[in-house]
């Protein structure tokens, strides 16, 4: 049977090469529950204070388990939020996982890692780019350090998308009720600006570089809500996202390993 949500949707435009046909975001026409602007923005406020929480250089005491804490706050807060304002309805951005959706975790990122090498071969060829140092200093850790760096990725690439994904959903609410856009340029604006956002947030991780971030960062953040747009399930985008960087992080210890013995 379809969503109410989704024969909402059927009679707007949709991305019918793109979306599944039984999905609709949540929360933007009311389904499954009304939040308020109000709300909205009381939910982005926590999302900049989980983005926060990781950004600024609190000194947590030392050790592996308090490493955790930020990353494990970054998406816990503004969930916390979310489900506040959507009281036992939070749970509609999560969906199923089954053999189709880890098919597309890795098919998203694969096609993610293809496409940002590309761009960014293209950018390193017309400017200075910066590396990222996380992935400069992964060779030098050991085993053990690696696993912890591995693991603490999880809670983190889930964080990123919920600082992400919140926001597109309160966006796609203002741009199609408030600004009375069709769905499709309300989902396309959305998209944008969060991708938008999302590369200026990593400018203190690449030195500033603008063209990197926007460029560079920008797209990939594109292609990883990509998922997000297909299936409306917040597990699919975070799968994606984490072998997306898995990949990069293999390859980048692959590389050191090659380096060592030359």
């Amino acid at each position: 049977m379809t969503s109410p949500a989704a024969s909402a949707a059927t009679n707007e435009a949709r991305f019918n090469q793109l979306e599944d046909p039984a999905s609709d975001f949540p929360f933007y026409n009311g389904t499954p529950v009304v939040i308020s602007n109000r709300q909205w923005l009381i939910v982005l406020a926590t999302v900049v204070i989980g983005f926060l929480v990781l950004a600024l250089p609190i000194p947590w005491p030392k050790g592996t388990f308090w490493q955790f804490i930020p990353v494990i706050l970054m998406p816990g807060i503004p969930l916390v939020a979310l489900s506040r304002v959507a009281p036992g309805k939070w749970r509609a951005i999560f969906g199923k996982v089954g053999r189709r959706e880890v098919k597309l975790m890795f098919g998203f990122a694969l096609l993610n890692v293809v496409i940002s090498m590309t761009i960014g071969s293209i950018v390193h060829a017309l400017i200075h780019v910066t590396p990222n140092a996380s992935m400069a200093q992964l060779g030098s850790l050991g085993m053990a350090e690696r696993f912890a760096f591995f693991a603490k990725t999880i809670p983190q690439l889930l964080g990123e998308e919920v600082i992400t994904l919140l926001p597109f959903l309160a966006l796609l609410q203002w741009f199609s009720k408030d600004f009375r856009l069709g769905r499709k340029s309300a989902i396309i604006g959305a998209w944008l600006m969060t991708s938008i956002v999302f590369g200026l947030i990593h400018l203190p991780t690449y030195d500033w570089n603008w063209i990197q971030c926007l460029v560079v960062i920008g797209a990939a953040r594109m292609m990883l809500t990509l998922p997000w747009i297909m299936t409306k399930n917040i597990w699919v985008s975070t799968g994606a996202h984490i072998v997306n960087d898995w990949l990069l992080f293999i390859m980048t210890l692959f590389g050191a390993g090659l380096m060592s013995k030359a």
